[in-house]
């Protein structure tokens, strides 16, 4: 999805930074190519999305989000982030390889 910038202020950044991701390796994730999947059980006030991948260092990603608009400019505004457990980075792989095919 194409979006114009980041939305970060103080209510997302700890949240997001609580588990040992950092800002970056958030920006990072979500700057690449990324799996996008709708978070319907979350979603009763906004639309939300889980976004997975990897970053640069290997480390795999889960982290929440939405977009919001602030006049013309579409802001991707990061919810929680964290690190995904081995089983579920061999569940994504193996969903990934499955696509691939």
């Amino acid at each position: 999805m194409k979006f114009d910038g980041f939305d970060w202020d103080h209510g997302n950044v700890g949240k997001c930074e609580k588990h040992g991701v950092t800002l970056d390796e958030i920006e990072e994730l979500l700057s690449g190519p990324f799996g996008l999947h709708p978070d319907l059980a979350h979603s009763a006030d906004e639309t939300r999305f889980r976004a997975i991948g990897s970053v640069e260092s290997g480390c795999w990603i889960f982290c929440v989000i939405t977009f919001r608009q602030m006049g013309s400019w579409t802001l991707l505004r990061p919810i929680s982030a964290r690190f995904m457990h081995a089983r579920e980075i061999a569940y994504y792989e193996e969903e990934i390889a499955r696509s691939d095919k």
